[in-house]
């Protein structure tokens, strides 16, 4: 699903009175998530999922192309744990 049938099925669903003002919605969202993960705050929907930082140790890899030993190095990545009820929202279709 791209952005623009998002925006279409929210604005549907929520009747708003604009796409334009459903979009502007959506966006404010993402920035809402986007800021409050980068500060490292968990961000929980009930029903729906958790999304949550976590620190992804350093590690040895190797190139495929290669074969070099290679080193990985820690970062910061969003894990998502879905909800029950979207569990089994999914498993129904």
């Amino acid at each position: 699903m791209t952005k623009a049938e998002l925006v279409d099925k929210m604005h549907a669903k929520a009747a708003l009175p604009t796409k334009a003002q459903t979009e502007h919605t959506l966006d404010a969202l993402i920035a809402a998530l986007k800021d409050a993960l980068a500060s490292g705050e968990a961000v929980n929907f009930t029903g729906f999922g958790n999304f949550k930082v976590m620190h992804r140790a350093a590690r040895k890899g190797r190139n495929p192309r290669t074969g070099k030993d290679i080193s990985i190095p820690a970062s910061k990545v969003v894990k998502f744990t879905p909800g029950k009820l979207l569990k089994e929202a999914v498993k129904k279709k």
